[in-house]
């Protein structure tokens, strides 16, 4: 890593020592082809007219590697790295623990997943491993070891992928096995000590299910135990645990024969049961696999802010350029409906990511399948084997831009000044809470808040409840249910000494453990929110309501929020309901900085307003110095020189005039009206 620093903030730089450029790839899977010999060398040459620089590989191979029991094949997958490499063709080279071959099922059952309703799993899939397990620890990071030993060293490869979307596919990275079941109860002695720490941290007497014995303790059943929060809460982060500490142990394998190469993990969208954060400290390098639904609605907002949300998120858990591991030059095969990207959609996609900080764009997958079920999956190559495809174009457009920009892009870095809290443990426990609605949807309340940033152009990292305040001058942390231990004193501390914070309804209610706070919020953030709650309301569309702010109402969701004020000013009220007239936003002055409170689930209008007011008045520097037209946003990468990013996400063109005079990325001068093409990027160089 180099370490560059900009005014007051330390910025991490990723450098793939071997190959500093912008990689633009993706996965390859000549495993599934050695019987077509020609196939290869046409590949290459199609690669190389798309301008693939990087390819990953043996991400699903180990049929292949050991076809059996202690029978290694390694020479095939020797000589493809050497060949690409001998075409300027860089490889990310995968440990193959994503799917188990059968010899290893058939002789070695207890290897596969045991469902919740303790059943286990039939071989085949993916993802079926069983974290715990000895022998699928040995049986993998034997063949690990082989394959750092052979390829390791190798100046064609760059990058360890280790395994493949831990926890996919459907099994939420939980195996309910009795191997799984004694690695719970030891984690859970080791964390309480005794009966009666966990039995009060949990509210076991409830239902009278108080835990007399630890063998007692069973991981949540759908046919068994279900109701104790604090029992699915510790479930979910021992799960995690085991996913991470299987993970350590094939990277220190691979590294012990590499000369520390580093390592990754491709992470998902929004994926709900591996905690990210804590994923991020096991790997050098962030890389995550993105496939939004683009034109699945009639605008492109919905997909377009998820997406940017997610490639801040992945820029957040390291403060530092990640990679775009998997997206699609065309279409996926996996959705209810798979629409094909509509022209200049791939590019403006490919560009998202890396405006929001990826050092690549990369693909699944390189060439199409013949069979099975990902046959009809999008990719560079496609079945008809030729360049003269519209997917194929777009994705060499795409190739001739990204070498076109690396050398300018590749050392620098998003710089923000606002962060919104969204955090993995939290999200467990705020949508396992039975009430007031059910199921909450954290995810999509976050978004909310994340919208308006967007809109505006300005830059925001992604953080937790254990990540620093202090480099922000906004911090929003949206349904912060859970407040986790040495939060709310950061968030005082942060607020005492000019930061402002920003929080809304159903926060603050419960510890760790899931158990409530006597005497409503903690009291280390009640005197800093300047406020007390009464209680909250859940409403169906029915009974409506709305929200005074700025002269403007706003409607107002199902959650309500009522409350009263002890040093906290009002600044929008409820116009309707026994609440009437009782406060719907305050902020309360603490210290040199202000906390805000927001009652009440809101329209977007009101979100825009609010956060357009609050952007002005701290003075938070957007990316494009004028109010952006709608489905535009601009992206800012800072360095030596500032590239700004202007995106179009509309199926029309935009004109947006120009304050001063700036330089596109190709030389050329543009001043007085740029014009946006439909779904097009344009980057500019800032002076």
């Amino acid at each position: 890593m180099i370490e560059i620093i900009y005014q007051r903030k330390e910025i991490n730089i990723m450098v793939l020592e071997k190959f500093p450029h912008l990689l633009h790839g993706g996965d390859y899977n000549p495993d599934q082809w050695l019987k077509y010999p020609d196939i290869l060398e046409k590949d290459i040459e199609l690669m190389k007219k798309a301008k693939i620089n990087c390819v990953s590989l043996a991400i699903f191979a180990w049929a292949t590697l050991e076809p059996e029991e202690g029978v290694y094949r390694l020479e095939w997958l020797k000589k493809i790295v050497d060949r690409l490499y001998q075409e300027g063709i860089y490889t990310v080279l995968a440990t193959p623990s994503g799917a188990m071959p059968r010899w290893l099922t058939e002789k070695y059952p207890e290897v596969m997943m045991v469902s919740a309703e303790r059943v286990r799993n039939l071989p085949g899939g993916r993802h079926n491993f069983c974290p715990t397990s000895p022998v699928m620890r040995q049986k993998i990071q034997a063949l690990d070891a082989l394959i750092a030993q052979e390829l390791g060293n190798h100046p064609g490869v760059i990058l360890w992928h280790i395994s493949n979307e831990l926890g996919g596919n459907g099994t939420h990275g939980e195996c309910h096995c009795p191997l799984c079941q004694q690695a719970f109860r030891e984690w859970l002695k080791a964390k309480y000590k005794t009966l009666d720490a966990l039995n009060h941290a949990w509210w076991a007497d409830f239902w009278s299910h108080t835990y007399t014995s630890w063998e007692q303790i069973e991981s949540p059943a759908p046919h068994g135990e279900m109701g104790i929060h604090g029992l699915n809460l510790d479930w979910k982060r021992f799960c995690n645990e085991q996913m991470m500490d299987f993970t350590k142990e094939e990277i220190k394998t691979v590294k012990q024969y590499s000369n520390d190469l580093p390592a990754t993990v491709n992470m998902m969208t929004f994926f709900k049961d591996l905690d990210y954060f804590k994923f991020a400290g096991l790997v050098d390098v962030i890389s995550w696999d993105s496939y939004p639904n683009w034109h699945a609605e009639e605008t492109e907002l919905k997909a377009a802010t998820e997406t940017a949300f997610m490639h801040d998120l992945m820029r957040s858990l390291k403060k530092a350029p990640f990679l775009l591991m998997e997206s699609t030059p065309s279409i996926t095969n996996w959705k209810p409906v798979n629409t094909q990207k509509r022209p200049g959609m791939h590019k403006l996609a490919s560009l998202q990511a890396v405006a929001h900080g990826s050092n690549s764009v990369q693909y699944f997958q390189i060439r199409k399948g013949r069979g099975s079920f990902e046959k009809f999956h999008g990719a560079v190559i496609s079945h008809q084997n030729t360049e003269n495809m519209r997917s194929f174009r777009e994705v060499t457009e795409l190739g001739a831009c990204l070498e076109q920009i690396s050398d300018r892009v590749y050392p620098t870095l998003n710089k923000a000044d606002v962060a919104i809290v969204f955090d993995w443990e939290n999200w467990w426990a705020v949508e396992d809470a039975k009430g007031p609605i059910v199921p909450l949807d954290y995810a999509g309340t976050v978004m909310m808040h994340y919208r308006p940033f967007w809109k505006m152009g300005v830059t925001t990292d992604i953080i937790d409840m254990d990540c620093d305040l202090s480099e922000y001058k906004i911090v929003v942390a949206p349904m912060t249910y859970m407040m986790k231990a040495g939060f709310a004193e950061q968030v005082r501390r942060f607020v005492e000494k000019g930061g402002v914070f920003v929080t809304t309804y159903w926060s603050g209610m419960v510890d760790e453990t899931d158990l409530c706070f006597m005497g409503g919020f903690p009291g280390l953030i009640t005197d800093v929110m300047g406020l007390e709650e009464e209680e909250i309301d859940a409403i169906g569309p029915h009974r409506k309501n709305t929200v005074s702010y700025g002269g403007n109402s706003y409607s107002v969701g199902a959650l309500r929020d009522v409350i009263h004020t002890t040093t906290a000013k009002t600044l929008a009220e409820y116009e309707a309901d026994y609440y009437k007239g009782s406060p719907a936003v305050t902020v309360n002055a603490f210290g040199k900085g202000k906390a805000y409170y927001i009652c009440s689930e809101n329209e977007d209008a009101f979100f825009d307003a609010f956060y357009r007011d609050l952007v002005k008045e701290e003075a938070v520097a957007a990316n494009w110095p004028d109010e952006l037209p709608e489905g535009v946003t601009v992206s800012k990468r800072v360095g030596k020189e500032s590239l700004l990013f202007i995106q179009n996400f509309n199926e029309a063109e935009i004109s947006m005039d120009l304050a001063k005079e700036y330089r596109t990325v190709a030389g050329e001068t543009v001043s007085g009206t740029l014009f946006l093409k439909p779904f097009d990027c344009v980057i500019l160089i800032e002076k």
